[in-house]
C-alpha cells in the first residue's frame, strides 16, 4: 500500500483559519486597501494569448535585479517567500542535516525543514523576545546547513541588527543563512545593500504585504550568484503564474503609492501602540505592519468579540512565549482608527483593564 515518507507523517499540519473571512481583515497582515490602480489596470488589459502562453519568468527577474540593485544572476521570483523557503530546504537540507530557528516565527521554516527529514533546532527568544543570539551560536554544529531569521520577526515585530545576521552567517559558512524580509518595507532597513555579504546569505521577499498582491503569490529570493545558480536548479521554470509577472513591474513603477500606503502604516502603527497602553494592554514595540498584544485568558473571547464586530485578528497563543497575545494587523489610517474604536468598546465590555494589569 501507498504510503507517505516518515518525515511528512510526522509533520504538524499548518491551516491557516481562511475560511469566512468577512470584516476588516486585520488577521494576515494583508494590505487593508489592495494593490495600485496602476497593477489593475495593467490586469485588464490582459487577453486570452497572455493567458494561453507559459509564464517567461527572466525578463520580469531582470527588471526586479535592477530595482534592487543586483545582477539578474543573483535573484529569482518565488511563489511567493514560501516557495524560496521551500527551495532553499530542498537545495540544502539532507536527511539529519539540522535546521536551526528562533521560536516565535513564521512556522514554514520548521515546516520545510521538517519535510527534508532535517532536525530541528528551536530556540526560544529571549525576554521580550530578544534576539537569542549567544544561544544560536552555540548550537551551530557541522551539520547545521539551515538558520532562518524573520526580519522583523513575525508575530512579535521584533528586529535583528544587520551585523548581527552577518555574525550568524560568518559563523556558519556551511549553511545558507536565509533572512527573511517580507516585512522590510514597514522597517525600512536590509541587510541586502550590506557592502559586504557572505556568499551562505540568502535574502527574502514579498509583494505581498505592501504591494497589496498577497493573492497573486510573488516573492523574490536574493543571494550569491553561484549559490542562486544552485538553487534555481530546483525551481520549475513556470514556478510564477503569467498574471504575476505580467502586473510586478507596474507595481514596481508605482512607488509612490506603496510609500504613501507605508507611511500610513506606520503612523497607525504608532497610534494603535499608545492605544493599546493607555487601555492597559500589553504590547511589544513592532517594526511591521502588525502589533503583538498580550490578551491574557480572555484572548479567545476577544478574538471572537471583535469578529462578531466586524474585524478579523489573528490568534497567537500556541506560539511559544505568547501564551495569550493576539496578533493585529495595522492597515490605512481609516482602518486603524476603525480599530481602536472598536477595541475601547471591547475592552470595556470584557472588563479586560484590571485582567490584564493583574
Amino acid at each position: 500500500m501507498l504510503e507517505a515518507r516518515a518525515a511528512v507523517k510526522r509533520l504538524q499540519v499548518y491551516r491557516p483559519p481562511l475560511a469566512g473571512r468577512r470584516g476588516l481583515r486585520l488577521d494576515f497582515n494583508e494590505s487593508t486597501i489592495g494593490c495600485s490602480p496602476r497593477v489593475l489596470a495593467r490586469l485588464r488589459s490582459l487577453d486570452a494569448e497572455a493567458l494561453a502562453r507559459y509564464p517567461e519568468r527572466e525578463p520580469v527577474e531582470a527588471e526586479v535585479a535592477g530595482f534592487l540593485g543586483l545582477d539578474a544572476a543573483q535573484v529569482l521570483l518565488t511563489n511567493g517567500v514560501d516557495e524560496a523557503i521551500h527551495l532553499l530546504c530542498s537545495t540544502y537540507l539532507e536527511p539529519g542535516d539540522e535546521a536551526i530557528i528562533v521560536v516565535p516565527t513564521f512556522a514554514l521554516y520548521a515546516i520545510f525543514a521538517q519535510v527534508e527529514d532535517a532536525r530541528l533546532i528551536q530556540i526560544l527568544s529571549g525576554e521580550n523576545f530578544a534576539f537569542p543570539l549567544e544561544d544560536l551560536l552555540s548550537r551551530i554544529g557541522p551539520r547545521t546547513r539551515l538558520i532562518a531569521v524573520a526580519n522583523p520577526n513575525n508575530p512579535t515585530g521584533t528586529v535583528v541588527a544587520g551585523e548581527i545576521l552577518l555574525q550568524v552567517a560568518q559563523s556558519a559558512p556551511q549553511a545558507a543563512v536565509l533572512v527573511d524580509e517580507a516585512y522590510f518595507e514597514f522597517h525600512g532597513e536590509t541587510i541586502l545593500n550590506h557592502r559586504v555579504r557572505p556568499a551562505n546569505l540568502f535574502v527574502a521577499r514579498t509583494f505581498s504585504k505592501a504591494y497589496g498582491l498577497a493573492g497573486l503569490r510573488i516573492g523574490v529570493l536574493a543571494a550569491d550568484a553561484g549559490q542562486m545558480a544552485m538553487v534555481r536548479r530546483a525551481a520549475s521554470p513556470y514556478n510564477v503564474n503569467a498574471v504575476a509577472l505580467a502586473v510586478l513591474p507596474e507595481a514596481l513603477r508605482d512607488q509612490q503609492y506603496v510609500e504613501n500606503y507605508v507611511a500610513e502604516v506606520r503612523r497607525g502603527r504608532r497610534l494603535l501602540e499608545q492605544e493599546l497602553k493607555t487601555l492597559g494592554l500589553h504590547c511589544w514595540p513592532s517594526r511591521a505592519n502588525f502589533v503583538l498584544v498580550r490578551i491574557g485568558p480572555a484572548h479567545a473571547e476577544f478574538i471572537q468579540t471583535l469578529r462578531a464586530r466586524g474585524i478579523l485578528v489573528r490568534d497567537r497563543n500556541t506560539d511559544p512565549g505568547c501564551e495569550g497575545c493576539v496578533r493585529l494587523t495595522v492597515g490605512s489610517e481609516e482602518h486603524t482608527r476603525i480599530l481602536i474604536g472598536t477595541l475601547r468598546e471591547v475592552v470595556e465590555t470584557l472588563g479586560l483593564h484590571g485582567e490584564v494589569n493583574a
